[in-house]
């Protein structure tokens, strides 16, 4: 990973990922990697163990941490119900390290959603209620792997539990969810605008 960065674009990411003090992002490392390049490096360490991936996930570094969501991603799709319970259980014990938009968006939907699509979803309401932007945003994103199977309830109850969150990213999140819905039933998304017109924010 570290032969593969650069510092000038290291230098666009931080200004990307909005690191400067009060900013989303704040304090955040980026060394420059590029994510074509994060993903040659991964494909390299397809077998490393799932011990040692979660403690890549807990690195300083962003493309560490991207490094060890795609991991995690890749063995979450090859693993049997038992592997992907423990992967669920390391992702939802790191979340603090899954801190910003492109990590969330990455991960939430392959990984709790995936998990979550036949079972309880109580666990992404804990989330909605999260004083942590980062575990709302991921509430709202793994529904998406519900919207998929056009199955809205869960999209829609977090949704308007959001609606009046202070953080832009979440609004923005939850537009691109009603967005989705609209995609495969546009009378589902009309009928939640209409309720919720005077108070929705932002894309929503």
């Amino acid at each position: 990973m570290r032969k593969r960065s650069s510092r000038k674009y290291a230098a666009s990411l931080r200004r990307f990922f909005k690191t400067g003090p009060g900013e989303y992002g704040e304090k955040d490392v980026f060394i420059g990697v590029r994510v074509p390049r994060i993903r040659s490096a991964v494909s390299e360490f397809k077998g490393i163990s799932l011990s040692d991936t979660a403690r890549l996930l807990r690195s300083r570094i962003h493309e560490e941490r991207l490094a060890a969501l795609i991991i995690l991603s890749s063995k979450f799709r090859s693993s049997a119900e038992d592997g992907r319970k423990k992967i669920f259980n390391v992702y939802l014990s790191n979340t603090r390290y899954i801190n910003n938009w492109d990590l969330v968006d990455l991960s939430a939907p392959g990984i709790a959603g995936a998990f979550l699509l036949n079972k309880s979803r109580k666990v992404l309401y804990s989330l909605a209620s999260s004083g942590s932007m980062w575990e709302r945003r991921i509430a709202v994103l793994a529904t998406f792997r519900f919207i998929a199977k056009d199955d809205f309830r869960d999209s829609l109850k977090i949704g308007e539990m959001l609606l009046d969150d202070e953080e832009d990213l979440i609004h923005k999140a939850v537009g691109w969810m009603l967005r989705e819905i609209g995609k495969r039933n546009l009378a589902v998304e009309e009928k939640f605008l209409r309720k919720h017109r005077r108070k929705c924010r932002g894309p929503c």
